[in-house]
């Protein structure tokens, strides 16, 4: 599942710091410096970069000047501005207004923003043995700095004495940033009295380690795992490209001339799918499915467990049953039921599908007299067999249509016909690695509207998976500020000089990850802290989930998905057969999601009292078993590789991505009964609403200015082939 987990892996810390600087990475304008400045600031600014004016292109991060040594002094520079700007606030003997608390408060703290965005950016797809060692040394110390300032009674009473007052009431968007500001001191503990407030403050500190160590552990887990292929033998099945990619990948790893398959699920995937090896696939598949949980150094069971006690005593000091209760509170599902409602409603007709799903596959291994039952790493491998038989078609015919660099293309040209943008490369823009590219997107007008990079390529040192994220947040606060916005995903890149051509599901991928940066490309608010994704986790992949749809069009088929050699467009039979197998080895692929979310969701739901003395392990299996998982499947995420919920936003939320796309697949047939996929009243009712919006509205009022009706469940059960085309419930 794609996600937009931005790498924030300074965890916790910095996701709440960015919640307490100005918003989500909202700093400077083109070049701009921080206002406060004194001479030994300008001493150090001459050796730091972070501290300095950036004199290129557009304000981008100057990463060719940017060394881990820096980052430090820069975070302790950025704390002791913003304590200063928060003194100064409270400090005021005038009463609260917009302008002296509400908006100095959004202005505070921009040089940490700053730092903060491009360290988490720069740790998760290019982390270091020293950038970990920075992480480890500041994810306590900047919590710490978060409850500080949320917690401060001077400032938490300015604010709420706004919130209360007709003063609030100037604007729709100002009385919004009021709302959730004073939302976020009280779930930040700034209403409790001083022991629990204090007692808050070292969980969250604890559980900025935690994440810290949890995410550096999966990334070394995964990193230190590899299997190398030599042999003919050892290669039966696998198609050249991928092949090369394994090549590719031995290159990396200075293993010249040998095939090396990783724990990257770009690398897992295909190779179960393909490999005649059932021996090797078992090898791999445990592998990646043991992330985390192999009794060694990178070992993640204790820090899973230690985080859900700490996130149920913290939920109780905040008065509530438990930690899914907590964060579901600000969500458009309201409460853990309702969540839960969702999933199970979906539950039953995936896992009777799957069900199907399996006998098909093991009528394959029947009856070719193979003599085994069905075993999870056999099962993409056999679907892989079902799909050719059913459909006619398999990877080696589709892949070469997709080339990378075509279907980015197709992503940018989706943009321009709904948003009137346009996205051209800039090879002047500095980089971070010589495989990631940057591009200025400007509107129909030729205004810039922000930059855009991509990170396409796994790597070592990359965390795994594809996220959006951002060097620079929009506002208008002062001035127009742009937003720097990258996506990163982790696809195997061809040998140099060849083409590197992507899955289908790649592809989406792709789109869906655009669909987040435009979120962030497009918002135009006033406040830093509404802009773009800011808004609440089970409302925010909506937008990068309806983007995908796009792609499924024989439309945009048409034009962009051509053979990388011919330019040839796909045969119409060819296409026709894709989009018919889009729902195909749905059930596993709805189950495999939803058994992460509900562990997700039952570990969450645990009382203080009941998360004491958790064992993971037998907690995942008890769950899955009272659910009905059959074993041939496992959770897509298990717990101890789970970064979504334990290094990111995503804890009693993996359920987002279900609910979002009901949101989706109801969003985009806006699109499909007016019979123009870009029709323009409905994009600028979708640009409106929600890509430019940012957290200017409830969601769901957001969604109803775009819809104008509640959303139905019946697209999603549509979309994933759990009941007919046209068709409702029976």
């Amino acid at each position: 599942m794609n996600s937009i987990l931005r790498p924030l892996l300074l965890a916790s810390a910095i996701a709440s710091l960015a919640a307490c600087s100005s918003g989500n990475d909202a700093a400077q304008r083109e070049a701009t410096a921080p206002a406060t400045s004194t001479p030994a600031d300008s001493a150090a600014a001459s050796t730091n970069p972070l501290l300095a004016e950036w004199e290129t292109p557009f304000g981008a991060p100057p990463f060719e000047q940017i060394r881990t040594e820096h980052f430090v002094e820069a975070f302790e520079q950025g704390m002791a501005e913003q304590r200063a700007e928060i003194a100064a606030i409270t400090g005021q003997i005038e009463p609260p207004t917009l302008t002296n608390t509400l908006d100095a408060l959004e202005r505070s703290g921009r040089r940490l923003a700053r730092v903060g965005a491009v360290f988490s950016n720069l740790a998760g797809t290019n982390s270091t043995p020293e950038l970990q060692a920075v992480q480890s040394e500041m994810a306590p110390r900047l919590a710490a700095f978060t409850s500080e300032l949320l917690t401060d009674q001077a400032l938490f009473a300015r604010m709420r004495e706004l919130h209360e007052s007709s003063e609030g009431a100037a604007s729709e968007e100002q009385r919004r940033a009021l709302e959730r500001w004073h939302s976020r001191f009280v779930r930040a503990g700034a209403a409790l009295d001083d022991t629990a407030r204090a007692r808050v403050a070292a969980i969250d500190q604890r559980m900025a380690t935690l994440t810290t160590q949890f995410s550096q552990n999966n990334l070394r887990d995964t990193d230190a795992w590899q299997l190398v292929l030599e042999s003919d033998e050892d290669l039966a099945g696998l198609p050249q490209w991928l092949r090369e990619g394994m090549a590719q990948s031995g290159r990396q790893r200075g293993l010249d001339g040998k095939f090396v398959v990783t724990l990257q699920r770009s690398s897992v995937e295909p190779f179960l799918s393909f490999s005649q090896r059932r021996d090797l696939r078992e090898q791999v598949y445990t592998g990646f499915i043991m992330r985390g949980d192999n009794d060694n150094a990178f070992d993640n069971n204790a820090i899973a467990a230690e985080t859900v006690a700490l996130r149920a005593e913290r939920a109780a000091l905040m008065g509530f049953h438990s930690h899914a209760d907590f964060v579901i509170s600000e969500n458009m599902a309201r409460t853990p039921q309702a969540a839960m409602d969702l999933m199970l409603r979906v539950w039953e007709p995936a896992l009777a599908r799957a069900k199907e799903e399996r006998a098909d596959m093991q009528a394959i291994i029947d009856g070719a007299d193979k003599g085994f039952q069905l075993a999870p790493w056999d099962w993409a491998f056999y679907a892989e067999q079902v799909r050719r038989e059913r459909f006619d078609l398999d990877q080696d015919e589709i892949k070469p249509y997709f080339e990378i660099d075509r279907i980015t293309e197709a992503a940018f040209y989706v943009a321009n016909r709904l948003f009137a943008i346009t996205v051209t490369e800039n090879r002047e823009l500095p980089v971070y690695h010589p495989t990631v590219r940057g591009y200025e997107v400007r509107d129909a007008a030729g205004e810039l509207v922000g930059l855009f990079y991509t990170d396409f390529f796994a790597r070592p040192g990359k965390r795994s998976g594809a996220w959006m994220s951002s060097f620079r947040g929009q506002h208008k606060l002062d001035e127009s500020v742009r937003p720097i916005v990258i996506n990163a995903l982790n696809v195997v890149q061809a040998p140099e000089g060849q083409p590197t051509l992507l899955s289908y599901d790649e592809a989406s991928t792709l789109f869906h990850e655009f669909g987040h940066a435009l979120h962030g490309l497009l918002s135009d608010v006033t406040y830093p802290s509404l802009a773009g994704t800011a808004v609440s986790r089970d409302y925010v992949e909506f937008p990068a989930q309806i983007y995908e749809h796009w792609l499924d069009t024989p439309y945009i088929l048409e034009r962009f998905a051509r053979h990388h050699e011919t330019n040839a467009p796909m045969p119409v039979e060819l296409k026709e057969r894709l989009i018919a197998s889009r729902s195909f080895n749905g059930g596993f692929r709805t189950v495999e999601f939803l058994a992460s979310g509900l562990v997700d969701m039952a570990l969450h739901q645990l009382d203080a009292e009941q998360a004491r003395d958790l064992d993971v392990r037998a907690f995942e299996r008890r769950v899955l078993d009272e659910a009905g998982l059959i074993p041939e499947i496992a959770m897509r995420h298990r717990s101890t590789h789970f970064g979504h919920i334990f290094a990111g936003g995503y804890s009693a939320g993996y359920y987002s991505y279900l609910w979002s796309e009901v949101l989706d697949a109801d969003g985009f047939q806006a699109f499909e009964d007016t019979g123009d996929i870009f029709d323009p009243a409905t994009a600028e009712r979708l640009l409106r609403y929600v890509y430019s919006a940012g957290n200017t509205r409830p969601p769901m009022e957001a969604w109803m200015n775009f819809r104008g009706a509640e959303p139905s469940v019946e697209a999603l059960l549509r979309n994933r082939g759990f009941l007919p085309a046209g068709g409702g419930e029976s």
